[in-house]
């Protein structure tokens, strides 16, 4: 996996779970006119870092559950400022989900945010979701990218399985284009045959656009 950058003031008192001082900085630097993506990534390294805590026994399951809250409660402040930033006019349906085994959605709900921002028609199957719904709905509603998160290493095989899936059934009009986003990087997107990879949201538009454009990843 990539390395981690260095941890920030912002993402330090994620990690250290200090819930009122997140909640102090990121509102302040809302009011100053911050960069709300750089907010938002901020704080997703530090939940990264509480999760390395976990697996070296620092932390136990309250501090993951602790710093699931802290981030929901940034993104309850961040989400709708971003809202009214950002306007465009992409055309194209994208159906989204975070993948069987995993139930994060922060990341695919910022995404979310940015596409539809950008005037893109977008379709959130929610967490947890196996691969025959992620068939079903592609099938239904025959969108150019289907865009799979995925958090935790021991879901990725299910990336795998389900693009495997929609792309064994698709029809004339032959499968969508997959993007995927999380814990992922080079190695994951080859192992489950994505098309494109992203770690952060706006990279994660980007690529969209070109893929709605046809011009791949490059």
């Amino acid at each position: 996996m990539k390395p981690h950058q260095a941890e920030t003031e912002l993402s330090g008192l994620l990690a250290d779970l200090q819930e009122d001082a997140v909640l102090s900085e990121v509102r302040r630097r809302i009011d100053e006119g911050d960069d709300l993506l750089h907010i938002m990534e901020e704080c997703r390294k530090g939940v990264r870092l509480v999760g390395e805590r976990y697996e070296q026994g620092i932390y136990y399951i309250s501090g993951l559950i602790m710093a699931s809250a802290i981030m929901h409660e940034v993104a309850d402040m961040v989400l709708p400022a971003l809202k009214t930033l950002v306007t465009g006019s992409e055309s194209g349906r994208i159906l989204l989900g975070t993948v069987e085994g995993d139930i994060h959605y922060i990341g695919k709900d910022i995404i979310k945010v940015l596409l539809r921002c950008y005037g893109f028609t977008v379709f959130d199957l929610g967490v947890d979701v196996p691969a025959a719904e992620f068939l079903a709905r592609a099938q239904e509603i025959r969108p150019a990218i289907v865009g799979l998160s995925c958090l935790i290493e021991p879901a990725i095989d299910n990336m795998r399985a389900t693009i495997d899936l929609v792309r064994a059934q698709a029809g004339h009009g032959g499968a969508p284009s997959f993007i995927i986003g999380g814990c992922v990087d080079d190695r994951v997107c080859r192992h489950v045959g994505a098309d494109v990879w992203a770690t952060d949201a706006m990279t994660g538009v980007r690529l969209c656009q070109q893929l709605i454009r046809g011009e791949g990843s490059g």
